[in-house]
């Protein structure tokens, strides 16, 4: 776990370096995406009980990684070596946190982040393991989710003119079913996501 831990550290500095070379000192508000994402979770799972809904799991887990992103930029920022950093992370996922459903669990994780602007990777894992998800989907996902990341920086996202919505469905769902078709355990996995999000992209 530890060392793919490490390697999402790696490509969270690559992504946010490719946005803006100075990241670590531009005052980026980390804390407010991680709450708006987990917004956005509960709403992939549902939370109203004046009509029927059945949680969209993928999108679920592709928010708790959007999540992941953001708190690993905040522990980044910290500046302790990656192998302390990832250690550290590691030890939060084993320190499973939960509320008694995943609602509330979610709700934890957002009035934690707004209180102390921090990371809690112990309250992601209690989601993920609501969920039945492994670190280890968490990792490929994560992996899948960096490379549409790279893909919307180089097809205009910081400048606006990228366009997120392909044939009436978000890349985001895209992207799911890109996951599904390929091999995550290939050498070539992550070049196998960006040229099938490309060619999905300019269908």
């Amino acid at each position: 776990m530890q060392q793919k831990i490490i390697n999402m550290l790696e490509l969270q500095d690559s992504m946010n370096s490719k946005v803006n070379a100075d990241w670590r000192n531009a005052g980026n508000e980390w804390y407010r995406a991680i709450w708006m994402e987990a917004s956005e979770m509960l709403e992939h799972y549902g939370w109203k009980w004046w009509k029927k809904q059945d949680p969209d799991v993928m999108q679920v887990k592709l928010e708790v990684v959007d999540i992941v992103h953001f708190a690993l930029s905040i522990r980044l920022e910290q500046g302790l070596p990656l192998d302390e950093t990832a250690a550290l992370i590691a030890a939060d996922f084993e320190n499973v946190m939960q509320a008694e459903d995943i609602r509330k669990t979610i709700e934890c994780l957002a009035l934690l982040t707004l209180t102390d602007q921090g990371a809690h990777f112990t309250f992601i894992a209690g989601i993920m393991k609501y969920m039945a998800m492994p670190f280890d989907e968490l990792y490929e996902i994560y992996v899948g989710k960096n490379v549409l990341n790279m893909f919307r920086q180089d097809n205009g996202y910081k400048e606006g003119t990228y366009n997120k919505v392909w044939n009436g469905r978000e890349d985001n769902e895209h992207l799911a079913d890109i996951m599904k078709q390929l091999n995550t355990d290939s050498q070539t996995f992550q070049n196998d996501v960006y040229a099938a999000l490309a060619q999905n992209y300019a269908a």
